[in-house]
C-alpha cells in the first residue's frame, strides 16, 4: 500500500514496530487476534488494526503539503478535514481557515471567497452544490479534493445502480458530512432516502408493504428523501448503499430485512430477486470492516475494561466503542489528558453527547488487563501516549520503549 508523508509527530516508534511485525506475520489480514503487551501488572491488549486508514493518510498529506507550497495564499478547509481534533487544531495553527462546521453551519460566507483562494475538500466528500458554488467562483477544487477514495465508490455504486432504475436507500448518519455528500450525489441520478438504524428501516418496509398510510411518509422521513420522491412508485425498486463508516452487521442487517420485505411483497424468489432489489456488495472501506473485525478478536480476550481513542464526533470511532460496550466497561477519550488520575478519566457518552468523570476506573487487582483501540482518524501517537500514561501508574516491568525490542 502506498506510504504517505504525514507529520512525524502523529507516528509512534512503538505502534509502528507491532504494525510492521503484525503485517509480516499474517500478510492476508486473516489474524485478528490482538498484541499482547506484558508489563507484569498491567497487561495491554492492542487491536489486530486500529488508526489512520488510507484515506485520512491522504487526506493529511494532501493538506499539509498545500500549506508549505503555497505561502501568502488564503487556505481554507471546506469543514473538518477529519474527525480528529488533533489534526484540525494543527491546520488551524498553519493559518487554515475552516468555512463550515461539521453540521454544515456556514463560519465564512463564501461570498468573501475568490478566485485566488485555495478551498481542501475533506475526505468525507462535499455536495454537488456546495462544489458547483466554489467552482461558480474559480475555485480549483479538484487539485485539493482529499475525498476519500472508498467514499467515492459508494458515489459510484449508487450511480450505476441508479442507472438500472433503482431508488437508492442510504444507510448513514443524516447529518454527517459524508452521508451529506453522498445523499447528494445520489439524489442527482436516482430518487434517494436515507435510514438511520434498523428502526427506521422497519418504518420504512411498512410503505414498501403498505401498511403504513403512504402519505405518512413524507413528515416521517422529513428531510432525508430527495426532491420529488414519490413514495408510491419509488419504493417499488431499491437498492442498499451506506456512509462507509457505519457498523458492517447495521448494514448487512438493514439490507437483509429490505430484501425480504421485497420478496414477500411481490411474491419473488432467489433467482428473480434483482428485479426488484440490486445486487449490492458492501460498501463499507476495508479500514472500517479490518477494524470492526479486529474489535471482534479483541472482545475474545478476558479482560477488565476497554479504552477506545478517537475524535468525539468520529462515526467510525464511535461503532467501535459501541462494540466494546456490549462486552465490558468501555471508556471513549480523545486523549491522554483524559486520564486524569489512576482512580478518575473523563470519557464520552457519545449516546448523550457529554463527558462524564468515572471514579475507580482501574480496578484494585494484579495485573490489570486493558483492552486498546482507536478510531481512523486517530493518530498512532496518542495511542502511545495512552499506554504511556497508564503504565506510570503501575510498578511494571519495562517501558513502552523498550517493549519495541520485542517487535524489532
Amino acid at each position: 500500500m502506498k506510504q504517505f508523508n504525514v507529520p512525524i509527530t502523529y507516528r509512534s516508534h512503538l505502534i509502528s514496530a507491532i504494525k510492521n511485525k503484525r503485517r509480516t506475520q499474517d500478510k492476508l489480514k486473516k489474524d485478528f487476534t490482538p498484541t499482547f503487551l506484558d508489563f507484569g501488572s498491567l497487561h495491554i491488549y492492542l487491536a489486530r488494526h486500529f488508526g489512520f486508514c488510507y484515506g485520512v493518510e491522504n487526506a493529511i498529506e494532501i493538506s499539509f503539503r498545500t500549506v508549505e507550497e503555497n505561502p501568502g495564499r488564503r487556505i481554507f478547509l471546506l469543514s473538518e478535514m477529519i474527525h480528529n481534533p488533533l489534526v484540525n487544531d494543527d491546520l488551524k495553527k498553519r493559518g487554515v481557515q475552516f468555512l463550515m462546521d461539521t453540521h454544515g453551519n456556514l463560519l465564512i460566507d463564501f461570498d468573501t471567497l475568490t478566485s485566488d483562494d485555495i478551498v481542501i475538500i475533506p475526505a468525507f466528500g462535499t455536495t454537488l452544490d456546495i462544489g458547483n458554488k466554489l467552482k461558480s467562483i474559480g475555485i480549483k477544487i479538484e487539485k485539493y479534493n482529499t475525498t476519500c477514495p472508498f467514499v467515492e465508490k459508494v458515489w459510484n455504486r449508487a450511480e450505476a445502480i441508479a442507472a438500472k432504475n433503482y431508488t437508492i436507500i442510504i444507510h448513514g448518519k443524516p447529518k454527517h458530512e459524508e452521508t451529506r455528500a453522498t445523499f447528494s450525489h445520489s439524489a442527482s441520478n436516482a430518487p434517494t432516502v436515507i435510514v438511520n438504524d434498523m428502526n427506521e428501516t422497519i418504518e420504512l418496509a411498512k410503505y414498501i408493504t403498505r401498511e403504513k398510510p403512504l402519505n405518512l411518509f413524507y413528515e416521517e422521513f422529513k428531510g432525508k428523501y430527495s426532491e420529488g420522491f414519490n413514495v408510491e412508485k419509488d419504493l417499488q425498486r431499491i437498492g442498499v448503499v451506506n456512509q462507509t463508516t457505519m457498523l458492517a452487521s447495521d448494514t448487512q442487517a438493514i439490507a437483509d430485512y429490505l430484501r425480504q420485505t421485497i420478496i414477500t411483497k411481490y411474491h419473488l424468489t432467489e433467482e428473480n430477486i434483482e428485479e426488484r432489489f440490486a445486487d449490492t456488495r458492501d460498501t463499507l472501506c476495508y479500514a472500517t470492516y479490518e477494524n470492526q473485525s479486529a474489535v471482534y478478536g479483541l472482545l475474545k480476550t478476558d479482560a477488565d475494561l476497554a479504552i477506545v481513542v478517537g475524535g468525539y464526533n468520529s462515526s467510525n470511532t464511535s461503532h467501535l466503542v459501541e462494540l466494546c460496550k456490549e462486552k465490558l466497561p468501555t471508556y471513549f477519550i480523545d486523549s491522554a489528558e483524559r486520564i486524569l488520575s489512576q482512580d478518575k478519566i473523563l470519557h464520552y457518552d457519545f449516546h448523550n453527547k457529554t463527558e462524564k468523570e468515572t471514579d475507580n476506573f482501574l480496578p484494585p487487582k494484579n495485573p490489570v488487563k486493558i483492552l486498546i483501540t482507536s478510531g481512523a482518524s486517530c493518530p498512532d501517537a496518542l495511542v502511545e501516549d495512552v499506554i504511556n500514561k497508564l503504565l506510570s501508574y503501575f510498578p511494571v516491568n519495562k517501558t513502552a520503549e523498550e517493549t519495541i525490542a520485542k517487535f524489532a
